[in-house]
């Protein structure tokens, strides 16, 4: 018997359990394939999320498309409502107050024809816009002829700067209408009153913002000048005009802020037709409907004259580069 079992035991043992290990071969292939399986599967999840952002909503670790959009429109649209909100407040809390749906009624009349005549001083809107406008240019033309070179030759030559510095930092206080009864003693007409109170306060901004725009020209642009021998209107117009240039935008965009503000003021003291006149004489009228509208017009032209002119200035800044 113990024979039998010996020889069982060394003819029939169990053999050696098989191998698992995988070869290197294997394992690139399949990790090639996971990879291509990824790869294939990206822009299909690209897509997702896009359609996703599209909607407004906000992944992880991502941002909406909408989000600029958002942060640019919707503090604007929240400072309007609660404009009119408290606009609402006010005028049920006092009958003599128009509504600002009532003020929308009569716009929209009002607006409907800008531009009727019907005497001297029973003109639309629209006309009264257009003569104010006229007065706003005359005068701001006036005072940008003379305030630019004026502060050009203050920035260039410490000589006119100190000429002009005291005269400047006198009258610049002064308030607009405080240069109105000038402007009629010496004119004797209430339209050059008006273009002269303009022209007088526009001009400071010009002259101030030009000669300080010339001052921060770099020092080395002049002296390789005075190396080149270059003439003083070479200087002018090849060096100091492109640097001082976004500077004398920015006196021209403040400028025409402070004329817009000046000729409304001047027109209700002086009368015939203007933007001014018109407030003065609905205020006459006790027509409060429309004196919101032409305060509503105001600040839109206004707003459109600033926009125009920082545009204008972007267009002309640069930043200068540091080696």
């Amino acid at each position: 018997m113990s024979a039998v079992l010996n020889q069982l035991d060394h003819g029939a043992g169990v053999g050696p359990a098989p191998s698992l290990a995988v070869s290197p071969a294997a394992m690139s292939s399949t990790s090639a394939s996971a990879s291509a399986a990824a790869a294939a599967d990206a822009p299909e999840r690209r897509r997702r999320s896009e359609r996703i952002a599209a909607q407004g909503v906000t992944l992880r670790g991502g941002r909406s498309r909408l989000a600029p959009l958002v942060t640019s429109v919707l503090p604007p649209l929240i400072g309007l409502a609660l404009l009119v909100l408290a606009w609402q407040i006010l005028a049920s809390r006092n009958s003599a107050f128009p509504t600002p749906q009532a003020t929308w009624d009569e716009a929209l009349r009002l607006f409907a024809d800008p531009f009727y005549r019907k005497g001297p001083n029973d003109q639309g809107i629209g006309w009264n816009i257009l003569a104010s406008l006229k007065r706003v240019g005359i005068g701001f033309g006036m005072a940008a002829a003379v305030g630019i070179p004026l502060g050009f030759l203050a920035g260039r030559f410490k000589f006119v700067a100190g000429m002009c510095d005291p005269i400047v930092s006198l009258l610049k206080p002064v308030s607009p209408l405080a240069w109105l009864p000038i402007g009629l003693l010496v004119f004797k007409a209430a339209d050059p009153a008006a273009i002269w109170s303009i022209f007088i306060c526009s001009i400071w901004p010009m002259i101030i913002n030009t000669a300080e725009g010339v001052r921060r020209v770099p020092q080395d642009y002049l002296n390789v000048a005075r190396v080149l021998k270059l003439s003083e209107w070479k200087v002018l117009t090849r060096i100091l005009l492109p640097a001082v240039l976004p500077h004398v935008l920015t006196g021209v965009r403040l400028a025409i802020g402070t004329a817009w503000l000046v000729i409304v003021a001047a027109e209700m003291l002086t009368g015939g037709v203007g933007i001014g006149f018109w407030v003065w004489d609905e205020w006459n009228n006790l027509n409060v409907p429309h004196i919101l509208i032409a305060i509503g017009v105001i600040g839109v032209v206004g707003l459109a004259l600033e926009l125009l002119l920082v545009t204008l200035a972007k267009s002309f800044a640069y930043e200068e580069v540091e080696a």
